[in-house]
């Protein structure tokens, strides 16, 4: 009680020295976290989990995920607390080529070194991300190519290059292919194969991740030379005006004539989709 008593004592000459009330300091001690700076760390929160999902979205969008994770607010307050916090699009702030940034973390081991080699389907899946201009603004493809026949076996398309890119080939990948448990997919380090979207998918599927290096080609040079051809049949072609006519000619080029027309050396002279059907009747056979 005595120590109370002198706590007591020593707020109140604090106060008449400082010349402040001792109410307000009183009500500081009983809640010092007031409501509105508990509602702006609920917001701050929310907007910060959107932005480690997405890097490229700016403030209008990490707002509209903000909402949709139960923190609605204006597109002001969503600016004001990603500007406090230096939260801002990966493509909002210019850098000089090459310096200044930082290559993100792996999530994975390498678990290919460069050994591009599988012995059955759904052992080893490649994937990346290319981009392209059109008269509408620029249209990406995240692709999913199985090392076994190199065949496409799960694509997406979309006028953003969000984490959903990733995920929606992922899926459409296993939709095609079925059980792929303990399949691993190697990426590179990119921000859209590192966010918890694609690794929550890669878990649900019971598959394994795998990244290689910074700045090393080789390490996913495969998957660089199915986006090569594209480039060369298809994105160098011609000038595309709008993203629905570069996105049919995409799917037809994998589809028709990736998939059905061109032969490969590697399959002996087959196209992926010769190769798949001939091994496949040997397995049967064989069982």
């Amino acid at each position: 009680m005595k120590e109370l008593a002198g706590d007591g004592i020593l707020v109140q000459v604090s106060c008449r020295v400082l010349k402040l009330s001792r109410q307000p300091y009183y009500r500081w001690l009983r809640s010092p976290v007031t409501g509105r700076e508990l509602m702006q760390a609920y917001r701050a929160n929310a907007l910060y989990d959107a932005h480690i999902e997405d890097p490229e979205f700016g403030y209008r969008f990490l707002a509209d995920e903000a909402k949709s994770f139960g923190e609605p607010m204006c597109d002001r307050t969503a600016w004001r607390l990603c500007r406090d916090q230096q939260w801002w699009s990966a493509f909002g702030k210019k850098k000089a080529r090459g310096k200044g940034r930082k290559p993100g973390p792996p999530v994975h081991d390498d678990l290919v070194q460069r050994e591009f080699v599988a012995a059955a389907p759904n052992e080893l899946w490649l994937s990346d991300i290319t981009e392209h201009w059109t008269g509408e603004g620029k249209l990406y493809l995240c692709a999913v190519k199985d090392v076994w026949s190199n065949r496409i076996v799960g694509y997406s398309i979309d006028a953003q290059m969000t984490s959903a890119l990733a995920v929606t080939a992922l899926n459409n990948a296993v939709l095609r292919r079925g059980d792929v448990a303990r399949c691993v997919l190697h990426t590179d380090r990119g921000s859209q194969f590192r966010s918890r979207k694609l690794q929550r998918a890669l878990t649900g599927h019971r598959m394994a991740g795998s990244m290689g290096r910074v700045g090393a080609a080789g390490d996913n040079a495969a998957m660089e030379s199915f986006f090569s051809l594209l480039q060369k049949n298809v994105l160098n072609r011609k000038t595309w005006a709008t993203r629905d006519e570069l996105r049919s000619a995409i799917v037809t080029w994998i589809e028709r004539t990736y998939h059905r027309r061109r032969r490969q050396a590697r399959l002996g002279r087959l196209t992926p989709l010769e190769y798949e059907t001939i091994m496949n009747k040997q397995v049967a056979l064989a069982a």
